[in-house]
């Protein structure tokens, strides 16, 4: 129970990063958020880990490094996305993550219970049909194309991000923020974009960056004791967060297949819990 509540934590820390963070996006520029996004999430976890006083406890964090270049790439990615489309419809189609994980799960040798199957299967099922726009015929909409991409990078963010959590999620968390981080600034380097902001916005983006972070750190530390096919279903629910929060902030709407499909994973993740 103990990985299933840290997975949920993560989902919703990440659905709260994730509306917040693109929506400053919409004016302030995705590439300009994501640095200080970035900056504030390494400067957290830099001080919990310089304050825990401990030495990391396995090399295996180091799969932190490639879960970072894959999750980084599909954030930005995400946050583009966000800035052209509805975000009720490009975050739960980046949701579509959790189905990567869930066969290297099975490929390693999980063994997910009936119920389990079941919830897997509802929670997948109701993300698709929430990224159905409403009033198109079921096509799909603006920004799209980019949500896909960042359900590739997401679902190569899981499961080594998996193995290095099981390793030591502390230290998994900090190379994981330090490599992100990086990978930000070399972007930065090579495109040159104006980084000024108003002195106000940046304790809200640092704020931003630790929700954010502690979504990889609840993440990690679900693994210690969860399947990765299970922890990562349940941490790849942050679009029902994010799209709940479009629809009360933002007033987008909400059509009744999309309402359906929110339904359909909050079952899931009922019978993932009762397996």
């Amino acid at each position: 129970m103990r990985s299933i509540a840290f997975a949920l934590s993560a989902s919703l820390t990440w659905g709260f990063a994730d509306f917040f963070g693109p929506l400053k996006g919409r004016t302030l520029g995705a590439l300009r958020v994501l640095f200080y996004v970035q900056i504030g999430g390494l400067a957290g976890i830099a001080l919990i880990v310089a304050v825990r006083g401990k030495g990391p406890a396995d090399v295996a964090a180091l799969l932190a490094i490639p879960a970072a270049i894959s999750g980084t790439l599909g954030l930005y990615a995400f946050y583009r996305g966000m800035a052209i489309g509805a975000m009720s419809i490009v975050a739960p189609i980046a949701g579509i993550s959790a189905a990567l994980p869930v066969v290297v799960g099975i490929v390693s040798g999980d063994r997910p219970s009936l119920s389990q199957w079941l919830g897997i299967a509802a929670a997948l099922g109701g993300v698709f049909l929430a990224s159905r726009e409403p009033g198109r015929g079921g096509k799909v909409a603006a920004g799209v194309g980019l949500a896909l991409l960042a359900a590739i990078g997401f679902g190569g963010y899981f499961p080594q991000m998996h193995a290095a959590g099981i390793a030591d999620f502390w230290w998994a968390t900090l190379i994981f923020r330090m490599t992100s981080a990086s990978v930000i600034l070399a972007v930065v380097a090579i495109r040159r974009p104006a980084l000024s902001i108003e002195p106000i916005q940046v304790p809200l983006l640092a704020l931003i960056g630790l929700g954010d972070m502690f979504g990889s750190l609840l993440f990690a530390a679900a693994s210690t004791s969860g399947l990765v096919s299970i922890t990562s279903v349940l941490a790849s629910l942050f679009p029902i967060v994010t799209l709940v929060l479009a629809r009360l902030v933002l007033k987008e709407r909400v059509a009744r297949s999309q309402e359906l499909g929110i339904v359909l994973t909050l079952a899931g993740v009922a019978f993932i819990s009762a397996g």
